[in-house]
């Protein structure tokens, strides 16, 4: 394990590969950034919007993926109001279980904006046992629920034929998925490579579950994205100020809910993210025990690239709130999937990345590394 020589990226991400200069893909991007004529990007923006056009009688320029958090209300009011563009807005609704009041809020507050929104709900009861088996057959709960974000939106662009669909940050530049990286810097349809797309859903067919009832975590062919003329386009490719803080400021402008809990029940340093529902913060967890990083990380990384942190803070904060989840999280969670807490260390710990980690006496999970050095 070693780290970016800018941020606290370790090379434990999947998909991604340091620079022979020690830089993180992201970290490469930004200083690459610094030259960027963004005027010059916009106009490739609006030349792109204008080539794709909707068919006749069709209503919609546009369809975005929403959960009503920091980065989708941003894409739905700038492509509205700097595009000028007509979208049509997807969310996909959690049970009552997992949904938040925030989430819920959210949402609302855009149709209260005036946007079209679709709430895509699938059945509940195979959420909920797919999730179980994400969780037993992966340690990886959003498994199936993430397939089933990543595919609604394509699929009702096909459906309605609405041939452009915007999404956030191009993730092999802007987070380092390499794989994800289309034939130029705002392609996304390269997506379904990405680390949780490309495990597809045959899992399920083999758990058992027949095709019709998984029909929403289906995420289209590149034989139905060309039929249907389908283009992804990365909006943060565009924006010379895309970050986790400046979306955040600029959608609590528009009126967005941001939890209240602090990081030391949350993991989140500003609680600013995953606003939708409450279990993502678990997730973050077990991904800092698989892979040595979590949320906080994210957060410090792009204030040392912006410069507006230093390194030892950045550390410090990281050291104190990555991995951390409340226990009334974990507790929800368990009853939801019908599992004892046990069971769920018993799985967690099972993960664990024994290079990394290694469990004390007490039953707790130590680093064996040294953030900001490695192993």
């Amino acid at each position: 394990m070693r780290y970016c020589k800018l941020c606290l990226q370790p090379d434990t991400r999947p998909n991604t590969v340091f620079t022979n200069e020690g830089l993180c893909p992201a970290c490469n991007y930004y200083e690459q950034s610094k030259s960027i004529d963004w005027l010059e990007r916009f106009e490739i923006l609006q030349n792109l919007v204008t080539d794709i056009k909707r068919g006749p009688g069709q209503y919609f320029d546009c369809i975005i993926g929403v959960s009503g958090g920091k980065d989708s209300t941003r894409q739905a009011l700038w492509v509205r109001d700097k595009l000028g563009l007509k979208p049509l807005l997807v969310s996909l609704c959690h049970p009552p279980q997992q949904v938040s009041s925030i989430g819920v809020n959210n949402v609302s507050n855009l149709i209260d904006m005036g946007f079209d929104v679709v709430i895509s709900s699938p059945a509940p009861l195979t959420w909920r046992n797919l999730m179980k088996d994400s969780f037993y057959q992966f340690v990886n709960w959003a498994r199936s629920s993430e397939l089933a974000l990543f595919s609604s939106v394509p699929q009702l662009a096909i459906r309605h034929k609405i041939p452009l669909i915007f999404w956030g940050e191009n993730p092999a530049l802007q987070v380092g998925d390499l794989k994800t990286m289309g034939r130029n810097g705002y392609d996304g349809n390269n997506l379904r490579n990405s680390n949780t797309l490309s495990s597809g859903h045959d899992w399920m067919l083999e758990s058992g579950y027949p095709q019709k009832e998984i029909l929403p975590y289906v995420y289209p062919t590149s034989e139905e994205f060309d039929g249907a003329g389908i283009q992804i386009i990365y909006l943060g490719w565009f924006l010379g100020d895309w970050s986790l803080i400046n979306n955040a400021a600029y959608a609590c402008g528009e009126g967005i809910d941001i939890r209240s809990e602090g990081p030391d029940v949350t993991g989140d340093l500003h609680g600013i993210s995953n606003l939708d529902e409450d279990w993502h913060n678990m997730n973050q967890m077990i991904k800092y025990f698989k892979f040595g990083f979590g949320k906080v990380t994210e957060y410090v990384n792009e204030e040392l690239r912006a410069g507006t942190m230093d390194r030892a803070t950045a550390i410090s904060l990281v050291e104190k709130y990555d991995g951390i989840c409340s226990e009334k999280y974990i507790n929800s969670f368990c009853e939801f999937i019908q599992i004892t807490r046990n069971d769920f260390w018993s799985h967690v710990h099972a993960a664990m990345n024994k290079d990394l980690f290694e469990i004390d006496n007490s039953g707790n999970l130590k680093r064996k590394f040294k953030v900001g050095v490695g192993l």
